[in-house]
């Protein structure tokens, strides 16, 4: 019995395809799922609205660089009746209350104490300084975006009597 060139090509594309189809039935025959009630971990601090505080204290420093292990963002050191509390403003603070905030300044914070790293830290929801109230986060948390004033908002704007977002003065 000989065999023809013609028949070893066509042997060897069936095999391979045979291979092909068990590989991708025995793929999914090793995959588990994840069990429904498995909690899914928050990538940063959690806020709690039911815990929150208010603190009035001194600014002692504005920390802006970044920390390994804590929210990205602008840190005040706050000085308390119960100690120097690191307070996050987060990074969306217009440049205008930034430069507003220094050492020395009388401020009042509200907002929740949460742990991140064995740390405490103050997640700001509203700051009052100076005679101006911002908004860091809403109600549930969320970091607000301030908008600062635009370029083009001269007498003719439409827009030119709104509000800043996340800032009332």
């Amino acid at each position: 019995m000989t065999r023809d060139r013609s028949t070893k090509p066509t042997q060897l594309t069936a095999g391979l395809l045979a291979g092909l189809l068990l590989a991708i039935l025995a793929v999914p025959l090793g995959a588990q799922l994840a069990p429904e009630t498995r909690a899914t971990r928050a990538v940063g601090p959690v806020y709690d609205a039911a815990h929150e505080i208010t603190l009035n204290g001194t600014i002692q420093e504005v920390v802006t660089k970044r920390v390994a292990g804590s929210p990205v963002g602008m840190h005040l050191l706050v000085a308390g009746p119960e100690g120097v509390v690191d307070a996050h403003v987060g990074p969306y603070l217009t440049k205008d209350t930034q430069e507003a905030l220094h050492a020395g300044l009388p401020v009042q914070i509200v907002g929740a104490v949460e742990q991140l790293h064995g740390k405490s830290i103050l997640l700001a929801r509203q700051l009052i300084f100076g005679g101006r109230t911002v908004t860091v986060r809403n109600e549930n948390g969320f970091l607000v975006r301030a908008h600062g004033p635009r370029p083009d908002s001269g007498p003719d704007n439409r827009n030119a009597n709104t509000t800043q977002t996340g800032e009332s003065q």
